[in-house]
């Protein structure tokens, strides 16, 4: 466990961003195990996509982009992503010879001696002259905070828990978001529970018409000002709206969509509105979103006052040895591809400035 090794890159994290950074590495000529290594803590190939409950079938995945160099064909739109994606990703750390090491922890990066980087991992410390973060949103699920929330006596989970419809028969939900996952859960519940309550913090905005580069340019714009002024950065999502496609318009005329404003506090038996409306629930499921998986770059001290790290482009200002692909703009599956590639071609000009000079 005490064992050092050294590489010119660590990649930490093996879902979309980090393969696509791997693939771009080996493109540039760097060879995995002697100039770079990937390490991921989950444990088999897939990324997040390998804990998504099992309804969630690729055919209602939204905007799902292929890794470069290899195309995404013949998916069974009925089954589960989780095994679509798992077995996807497997394929193509296998073409690649990417050599993806797991399970393995990341427990923190910190600084090193002769201006090296020690990630200090369950497998021993490796010394890295950069290293590119893929780390995502899955393991850090935001749970909003309300007043009498500790005294419900139902049950409250989170997305990440979600394992479908199935379990809820029978019981009151309410869902709290107006995300892809918040509209998803409720209209797989709906035939299951006894009642289901909506409820948001602003209202949903649905997008008619098709997603087009252009505007999936705007959006992307929006996410990445955030992050260059080093506030924490809100999903892609969040900013192109809601796709407003036939089961959503069945969910709406059916009333399932029928969306609330954010209550006010918990109760005991669930949840109440300042003018003194309640809906009483069994459950309460947070469908709030992710935020950063990033505790293990503490040592580092990169984040702003604003609570972000500040990014330009992948590199991270306070240090040009780190990147975060899959962070901010390049969250997206098609972000987080050329956010791989835009990595990789500062670290290569990156370790070109280090090395000493030919005699």
């Amino acid at each position: 466990m005490n064992e050092m090794r050294e590489v010119e890159v660590v990649v930490v994290g093996a879902g979309q961003s980090g393969l696509s950074s791997a693939y771009h590495l080996r493109r540039a000529g760097f060879e995995p195990d002697r100039d770079f290594v990937v390490l991921d803590h989950s444990p088999a190939p897939g990324g997040a996509w390998q804990f998504r409950w099992p309804s969630l079938t690729f055919g209602k995945v939204h905007g799902m982009h292929a890794l470069p160099g290899m195309e995404l064909t013949d998916a069974d739109p009925a089954r589960p992503s989780a095994e679509v994606v798992g077995a996807y990703f497997d394929r193509y750390e296998r073409a690649f010879d990417l050599r993806v090491r797991r399970p393995v922890e990341v427990r923190a990066v910190r600084e090193g001696n002769g201006g090296r980087l020690l990630a200090e991992t369950s497998d021993g410390t490796w010394s890295t002259r950069a290293l590119i973060n893929a780390t995502g949103t899955w393991d850090h699920p935001f749970w909003p905070r309300y007043p009498g929330q500790e005294t419900f006596r139902g049950r409250q989970l989170h997305t990440a828990q979600y394992a479908g419809p199935e379990e809820f028969a029978g019981r009151r939900v309410v869902v709290v978001g107006g995300g892809a996952s918040g509209t998803q859960h409720l209209l797989e519940l709906a035939p299951y529970a006894a009642a289901t309550t909506w409820v948001t913090r602003r209202p949903p905005v649905f997008r008619e018409g098709p997603f087009d580069a252009e505007a999936g340019r705007a959006a992307v714009a929006l996410v990445e000002e955030r992050v260059r002024e080093g506030l924490p950065p809100r999903s892609v999502v969040s900013v192109t709206g809601l796709p407003l496609n036939d089961a959503i318009r069945r969910g709406l005329a059916d009333g399932i969509l029928a969306r609330r404003p954010m209550f006010d506090r918990i109760t005991p038996e669930g949840v109440e509105w300042r003018d003194g409306d309640r809906v009483d629930a069994d459950v309460i499921l947070w469908a709030t979103g992710f935020r950063a998986a990033l505790g293990h770059l503490a040592p580092l001290r990169l984040r702003e006052p604003g609570g972000g790290i500040q990014v330009e482009g992948t590199r991270a200002v306070a240090d040009p040895r780190v990147h975060l692909v899959g962070y901010g703009p390049s969250a997206s599956t098609i972000g987080a591809n050329r956010a791989g590639r835009a990595a990789v071609r500062d670290i290569k000009r990156l370790l070109a400035e280090d090395r000493p000079a030919a005699a």
